[in-house]
């Protein structure tokens, strides 16, 4: 079975164009890899970009959302597989489980909740699956400066830079994930 990666990214499209390209671009890296987008299912975005690539690209995506999210224009539909929860919490354990890496684009704040939601569980050894945060024009860059922070004042340990990866671009995430065998 081909290799699975979520991708946890905003659901905005009140964002800069470089950012929707590089999601794109990733989608259609995903595809020509043979892997399997796992997301959340939305339709606009960074998550709707990446699943646009995918698709445009012939790869398969599987799109997880609560059922109230199951409005006109929310969801990305051509999924070649959707699942629906009854909630959020729901949603995230399934995205937690499916893949087999995890790839953070820019987002808001739900996007930092599941990256440290991933990051944590990670640091507390209930995963060791890959993490990676694409920093398209340096968008994560702030937030390696406040992990740094909570490290240089004692509040974590200088291990936890060990347990994710910060990538530029599309082609260096697929390249990291084939560093770590993945694919």
């Amino acid at each position: 079975m081909a290799v699975s990666i979520a991708v946890f990214g905003a659901a905005s499209d009140k964002i800069n164009k470089d950012f929707l390209d590089a999601g794109y671009r990733l989608g259609e890296l995903f595809a020509k890899n043979d892997i399997r987008l796992v997301f959340g299912g939305g339709a606009t975005g960074m998550m709707g970009a990446v699943a646009r690539g995918s698709h445009d690209a012939g790869g398969r995506q599987i799109g997880i959302a609560p059922r109230f999210f199951d409005t006109p224009g929310i969801l990305f539909k051509e999924s070649t597989e959707f699942i629906y929860t009854e909630n959020m919490r729901e949603r995230k354990a399934i995205l937690d489980d499916i893949p087999d890496a995890f790839i953070i684009v820019p987002g808001g704040i739900g996007t930092y909740d599941e990256f440290f939601e991933i990051l944590t569980l990670k640091q507390l050894e209930r995963t060791d699956k890959p993490i990676l945060l694409l920093n398209t024009n340096g968008y994560f860059s702030e937030l390696f400066g406040v992990i740094k922070k909570a490290v240089d004042e004692g509040f974590t340990e200088h291990n936890v830079f060990g347990l994710f990866s910060l990538v530029a671009t599309p082609e260096e995430a697929i390249s990291k994930l084939k560093e770590v065998r993945l694919i």
